[in-house]
């Protein structure tokens, strides 16, 4: 018996990358029975990939007996990130060079985006976020634009598991209201903010399509300076930029 993969990797760290992949699509924890369900891997093995990723920190065994992601994956996350934002920092810079707002990669990371990279506006008042904060999905225009990646079910159990809080009197709080407001996103490619996190703030984001994540990159400013003319110049700049990005975030070496 053989433990290669098909792809001539290594069959037994494919599954195991397969159960982490599946718990942290639902959220963070799971049964076990549920783990197997979802990643096709036979109920003995996720039990002995679960013992492992626990003894190494990777999982831990709630007391319901779930299984849950662990503290261990944190600093892989956070360096991660961090190559990823300065990966991304060159067409950041360009955006910001062409079009005068901040721009921002954001991916989704279990229940929420979070910023991976940002170059700030030259501007006096201008928008800035922190590397690594993470926000709400609903809310935000790389949350949308991520959201536009996934099926509308998947939508409604992350929304289900998060709820949908108000962070403004802009900010879309029904989930069929956000289905709807997700096709025209799927339809023309790019989202817009407009006040929904933090009023007098707009914002028009493009996801990464062919991102091994789910990714968007955005400009964001000052309502009065994010005009119309602004953010229709702006949406083939950005589309430019995720394909670039794309290519970018999705490189692997060859077999």
């Amino acid at each position: 018996m053989t433990d290669a993969a098909p792809s001539g990797g290594v069959q037994s760290v494919a599954r195991m990358l397969d159960v982490l992949e599946v718990v942290a699509k639902a959220g963070g924890q799971m049964a076990l029975s549920e783990i197997a369900s979802a990643s096709g891997v036979p109920l003995p093995t996720v039990y002995r990939l679960a013992r492992t990723l626990v003894d190494r920190g990777y999982m831990q065994q709630l007391p319901s007996r779930r299984y849950a992601l662990g503290s261990r994956l944190i600093p892989l996350g956070e360096v991660a990130g961090a190559m990823l934002g300065t990966s991304a920092r060159p067409v950041l810079e360009g955006l910001v060079a062409e079009l005068g707002e901040s721009a921002n990669l954001a991916a989704l990371d279990r229940d929420r985006v979070v910023y991976l990279g940002q170059v700030p506006s030259t501007h006096s008042m201008r928008m800035f976020t922190e590397v690594g904060r993470r926000v709400h999905l609903h809310s935000t225009g790389v949350g949308k634009a991520v959201l536009s990646l996934l099926p509308d079910d998947d939508v409604r159990t992350l929304m289900a598991r998060t709820g949908m809080p108000p962070q403004t009197p802009h900010t879309i709080t029904d989930v069929e209201r956000l289905i709807a407001a997700l096709e025209p996103i799927r339809r023309d490619g790019y989202a817009i903010d407009e006040g929904e996190q933090e009023v007098g703030v707009r914002c028009v984001a493009v996801p990464v399509v062919g991102a091994d994540s789910c990714m968007a990159v955005s400009i964001s400013g000052p309502a009065p300076r994010m005009t119309s003319e602004l953010i229709e110049r702006a949406i083939p700049t950005l589309t430019k930029a995720s394909g670039v990005l794309a290519v970018k975030l999705a490189d692997r070496p060859s077999a």
